[in-house]
This record gives C-alpha cells, sequence and structure tokens, in this order.
C-alpha cells in the first residue's frame, strides 16, 4: 500500500508538471531539441561530400577546426557538441523574450530547474513568443523580442552545428562555437550575466586567437575589432544604466516622475551614441546608434551579454594574455564565490593595486 501511495503521489506530481505552463514550455523545447537531434549528420562526412557546394564545405571544415582548438588549446569541454550538422527548415532558430518594469531597473526573470532564474526565455513558436510579449507589454513591462541563430544545452545533449548558425561568416561562426562551448566548460546557475559575458570574452578572444594561430591575420583583425565594439558599447550600456538608476533614485515616490526622468535620459543617451560612441565603432553600421531599441528592457537585455567585460580581458592581462590560463583562473574564481562572481574576479584584478596602494602611504 505504501508504494502504491508513493507511486500514485509520483505520477501526479509528474502530470501536474507536464500540464504546467512551465511544463508545456519545457516539453515543447525537448520535442524540438528531440527533432534537431534526430536530423544530425556527422559534419566530417559532410565535409569531405563532394556535392555540396566548396564554401559550405569549407564553413564545416572550419567547425571542426574550432572545436579542436576550444578543446586542446584552451581546455574548454567540447564534448561531442559541434561534431553534426542539423538542417532547420527556417531561418531563425528562436525567439527570445526579455522584458523589465518601466520605472525601475529590474529585469522580469523566468525560473527553470538546473539554471535557476535567467532575464530571458526562448519561444520555438513565434505565435506564442507574441503573445508572451504582447502580455507583458500590456502589464506595464518594457518588452524586447529578438531572434537567435544558436543555443546552448550546457552539454546535456551533443548539440549540432544548425543551418541557422551556418550562414554567418567565418568570424562569427567560430567566435558562436567557442562561445558555445564556454557554456558547456562553465555555467553559474542564476548568474546570466557573467555566464553570457564571460563567453562573449571567450568567444571574442578564443576567434582572434584561433585565426592568428592559422596565419590569417585579417580575420583575426576583425575578431579583435567586434570585440573592441563590444567593449566600447559595453561601457555605454553600463554608464546608461547607472545614469537610468539615478534618475529613478531621485523619484522614490513618484512613478509619473521616474517615468518622466528615464525618457529623459534615454533621449540624451540617444544624442550621446549617435554622436560620442558611432564614430569610434569599427564594425557596427551607423544606423546602429540610430535605430536601436532604448528602454529598459533592451538596455538590461545587453547588458547580459556585455556585462564587465573590461574584468575578462584585465584577467587575461594579468595571466601574460594566456586565453586558457585565464578561462581557468575566471571560472575558479567564480567557484570560489558562486553567489557573487563578479565580485571574486574583481576583487583578484584589483588586489595587486590595493597593495600597491596600501604600501605607498605606509611610512
Amino acid at each position: 500500500m505504501k508504494r502504491k501511495v508513493i507511486a500514485v503521489t509520483a505520477l501526479v506530481t509528474v502530470i501536474a508538471l507536464v500540464l504546467s505552463p512551465t511544463g508545456c514550455y519545457l516539453s515543447r523545447g525537448a520535442w524540438e531539441e528531440g527533432k534537431i537531434l534526430a536530423r544530425r549528420k556527422p559534419i566530417a562526412e559532410l565535409a569531405a561530400d563532394n556535392r555540396l557546394a566548396a564554401e559550405t564545405r569549407d564553413k564545416l571544415q572550419l567547425v571542426l577546426h574550432a572545436r579542436s582548438y576550444a578543446a586542446d588549446s584552451i581546455r574548454l569541454r567540447a564534448k561531442k557538441s559541434f561534431t553534426a550538422y542539423s538542417p532547420l527548415d527556417r531561418d531563425t532558430l528562436v525567439l527570445v523574450l526579455s522584458a523589465a518594469y518601466r520605472d525601475k531597473l529590474e529585469p522580469y526573470t523566468w525560473w527553470f530547474p538546473i539554471v535557476g532564474r535567467v532575464p530571458y526565455k526562448g519561444y520555438f513558436d513565434f505565435g506564442a513568443a507574441k503573445k508572451a510579449a504582447r502580455k507583458l507589454y500590456d502589464r506595464g513591462f518594457d518588452v524586447v523580442l529578438r531572434p537567435s541563430d544558436a543555443f546552448s544545452t550546457l552539454g546535456w545533449f551533443n548539440d549540432p552545428l544548425l543551418s541557422t548558425t551556418l550562414r554567418r561568416d567565418s568570424v562569427d561562426l567560430v567566435n558562436t562555437v567557442i562561445h558555445e562551448l564556454t557554456h558547456n566548460t562553465f555555467y553559474a546557475p542564476g548568474s546570466a550575466a557573467f555566464n553570457e559575458s564571460f563567453a562573449s570574452f571567450v568567444g571574442a578572444r578564443g576567434a582572434a586567437a584561433f585565426f592568428r594561430m592559422r596565419g590569417r591575420v585579417g580575420q583575426a583583425e576583425k575578431a579583435e575589432a567586434e570585440w573592441s565594439d563590444e567593449k566600447i558599447l559595453g561601457e555605454f550600456w553600463t554608464r546608461l544604466a547607472t545614469s537610468i538608476d539615478s534618475a529613478f533614485s531621485m523619484h522614490p515616490d513618484s512613478r509619473e516622475a521616474r517615468l518622466a526622468a528615464r525618457d529623459t535620459v534615454y533621449m540624451e543617451a540617444r544624442r550621446a551614441l549617435v554622436s560620442d560612441v558611432a564614430p569610434r565603432l569599427r564594425t557596427v553600421s551607423p544606423f546602429y546608434a540610430q535605430r536601436v531599441q532604448l528602454d529598459n528592457a533592451s538596455l538590461l537585455a545587453r547588458r547580459v551579454y556585455a556585462k564587465r567585460l573590461d574584468l575578462f580581458d584585465a584577467v587575461w592581462e594579468k595571466e601574460g594574455r594566456d586565453l586558457r590560463r585565464a578561462i581557468a583562473r575566471i571560472i575558479e574564481l567564480a567557484k570560489s564565490r558562486p553567489k557573487d562572481p563578479y565580485g571574486a574576479v574583481q576583487e583578484y584584478v584589483m588586489l595587486p593595486r590595493v597593495i600597491q596602494t596600501v604600501r605607498a602611504i605606509m611610512p
């Protein structure tokens, strides 16, 4: 009787989970992942197939070289990721939804097993994505919905290369492979900004090192220029976030005043982005500064991938520009302080300066 009660309880729990909104969402994700995995074909075989266009074969071979570099040279956990290719029947893999409160710089978050709380949610069902975005907007949130052509299962499955990703140029393709393999290697639950920004650093620096090692200087310089632009924009988003926070804090008792203040800040930010930031960018179109969405949701969404990029580069410099050592050090530091990985990295970067300051003021 006891075993029957436990069995029935477990069954009811599973059914309740499956029928819940989160359960339905995860079930759809599992179904889509299953379809992707079912379509896999070995990249090594495809790269040797003369029936494919030469450009396609070259890109497939490049992916294999990039994953080998990631595994052998910088010690990422490649597992079997990017050893297979899966064609999709559409141009966009998923739509990613992000939202934020309009009168405070705080993201709307979703909770999922294993990864914890995250400030974004990917949808394979584009209609469901637009419906969810509309509901959040009607509830008074800033909302941004953007396409994505790649994702990582954090090593739980052997993530294949997707046809949507293969459309990228060679530099972005290598960057993407190394970025996603970084997630296989380390992922701090509940720290989405750290995880994505760390992967952005590894992908960019890894792509540049990969192409330099292969003597492809032009592509290495393109990777470095793109990383420079990412850091410039990252600094701009950080300053803008500080300005928005300050504007909100000046009007704690009036939502209307906070909304008016934020509109002023974003208007000034647009001017600065067009006149001061855009001319410094080498790989980003000037039209980006004029058209990019500016609100709390888009700001926080961009900061997920570009938060304190300078810290990662500072560790890289401190480790003699040895990317493998820098990656290992950052992971070690993040593990030492799971609830505050950025604090651990900043403390490591700043410690020598603190010591120098103390020595300078000591008699």
